[in-house]
């Protein structure tokens, strides 16, 4: 829950930064891009690293390497973050000369953003923490508060930069350094709270560390060890999906120029793909990313007494919940994709930014699938699989993505090619991988992906049906902005509604599974009013 608001806050802000930046959307995705892959690099990795190896000690009640383990990654943060920003700060002005000289002023954003990937390093480690505990709290909250910080900031700070620099020949750039100062102020922000919270939890820890009577208390270089060995998997897989985004905007900027379109163009193009598509489609793929991140402590817990029952339902569940959210996501920005884009960036191109997400968020379901079934791999100490499976899809990826650009004239569209195919050649990877190290591992097709597939696309039938009604309704008292964005609402809300009537009388879901959901109860009970579930 805490990820769908976060996303949803992401989203609504990042709407008005959008329309404030114009040009300097393609500078803000490249520098976000850039400080992803440092960020993974140095910390990003760190609470699913923490998580698993915490939760493993909690389970066999280890609470002193508990308490070493968390104090050691302190440290190990504080040297990884401060090496990798005070790099990213030096080599800012390298970066934008030799590799990205499209974007004049892209050293500007970076150089922001260099103090946020210490700041990050060192929140990672207490969110880790609470999460090996088996408590997503700390976590949650820091996110949202995290993410109230960061859009408030994010807006102002973007557009008072362009103000004071409207003289600038990188004035866009000085756009995107405002949104990146929001980052870098919502970490600091998230950061107090989580040290606040162990301050307070520091006594139980420490009254627990007291009473452990494990005779096993690790030495600090086999923790080291342990850590680098769960964290190197982790780094390379994340790595690999992210260094996808950064050679599309170099092969992109690198051919379309080759092929005589100019700089602002190109920059004008991935500023759609990266304002429209991509945070569009960020909001249920984050979501999937939460699930798979939060099912982690349990499936370590039950692979590690070896209830192998028990970890075969926390996979299936992850994935089948996933799918519940991925498909009529899917499915509603591909009917809806031009009303939504032309309701929330109407000062953009919401004509491409509409054929965008209607050509490309079949990638949801996909990243949905590869990132739970990676965390799975992960959870049974399979590091290394989805590294090797995240390699092998980048490699069809680089190819695909290169030959459309070459020899075929699709343009902009070769990325959301280049998207889709990369999360389907790393989930069915994935799933091979689950079945052969899992005793009877079985994916349940029907309610996994069938269900949720056929309550889709009797949503999608349901809102295009509403919104060409409504569209003509409001068309003919309202001005064309106010009657796209009030027939969008209204088809959204009814294709909600659909689906959950629709996906609960396919018997998609048990009650005891629909109690595992975010507000679970209160679901059932409306199921309940309408008839659906007795």
């Amino acid at each position: 829950m805490a990820s769908l608001v976060v996303r949803v806050i992401g989203m609504i802000y990042r709407i008005p930064m959008a329309n404030i930046l114009g040009d300097g959307n393609g500078i803000y995705a490249v520098a976000f891009d850039i400080y992803d892959i440092i960020l993974i690099v140095s910390s990003y990795s760190l609470p699913l690293a923490l998580s698993k190896i915490i939760s493993s000690q909690n389970s066999r009640r280890e609470f002193r390497n508990t308490g070493k383990t968390f104090r050691l990654s302190l440290w190990f943060a504080v040297a990884s973050g401060g090496i990798f920003g005070t790099a990213l700060f030096a080599c800012a002005g390298l970066i934008e000369e030799h590799i990205y000289p499209a974007y004049a002023g892209l050293r500007i954003p970076l150089r922001v953003l260099a103090p946020t990937i210490f700041i990050v390093a060192l929140l990672g480690v207490f969110r880790g923490f609470f999460q090996g505990k088996n408590t997503m709290v700390p976590t949650a909250v820091s996110q949202v508060l995290e993410q109230i910080v960061n859009a408030v900031v994010s807006v102002s700070a973007a557009y008072f930069f362009m103000q004071w620099n409207s003289d600038s020949l990188v004035r866009s750039a000085w756009g995107a350094a405002g949104g990146t100062l929001g980052t870098c102020l919502g970490a600091l922000t998230a950061l107090f709270l989580v040290m606040f919270v162990y301050y307070i939890y520091r006594p139980i820890q420490r009254k627990l560390e007291r009473r452990d009577r494990s005779r096993r208390v690790y030495t600090a270089s086999h923790i080291y060890r342990i850590l680098f060995l769960t964290i190197l998997p982790i780094i390379l897989s994340q790595t690999v999906y992210q260094i996808s985004g950064l050679i599309d905007y170099y092969l992109f900027s690198d051919i379309m120029g080759a092929k005589g379109i100019d700089a602002k163009t190109i920059s004008s193009l991935t500023g759609v793909y990266s304002s429209n598509y991509r945070t569009l489609t960020s909001v249920p793929i984050a979501i999937s990313t939460s699930i798979a991140s939060s099912m982690i402590p349990s499936a370590v817990a039950a692979f590690t007494r070896k209830d192998i029952g028990q970890l075969q339902y926390n996979i299936l569940s992850g994935i089948k919940f996933n799918m519940i959210i991925a498909f009529p996501c899917a499915m509603g920005y591909t009917v809806l994709g031009q009303g939504i884009v032309r309701m929330l960036f109407p000062s953009m191109d919401y004509v491409l930014g509409g054929y965008l997400m209607m050509s490309g968020s079949a990638a949801i379901i996909f990243y949905a699938i590869s990132n739970v079934t990676g965390s799975a791999l992960q959870s049974i100490d399979k590091m290394r699989i989805p590294v090797i499976n995240s390699a092998i899809s980048l490699i069809v990826h680089v190819i695909l993505v290169l030959l459309f650009l070459k020899f075929t004239g699709l343009g902009i569209y070769v990325l959301i090619i280049g998207n889709v195919t990369f999360p389907i050649v790393v989930g069915v990877l994935n799933i091979v991988s689950l079945k052969r190290y899992i005793p009877d591992f079985r994916l349940k097709p029907v309610k996994t992906f069938f269900v949720p597939m056929s309550a889709s696309l009797w949503m999608a039938i349901a809102v295009m049906l509403a919104y060409a009604v409504a569209s003509r309704l409001f068309g003919m008292f309202a001005g064309a902005y106010a009657a796209n964005a009030m027939s969008v609402i209204i088809s959204m809300l009814l294709g909600m509604f659909v689906y959950f009537a629709v996906f609960i009388k396919l018997r998609g879901m048990t009650k005891h599974e629909l109690y595992d959901f975010p507000m679970g109860r209160r679901l059932y009970l409306l199921a309940r009013k309408l008839k659906l579930m007795k």
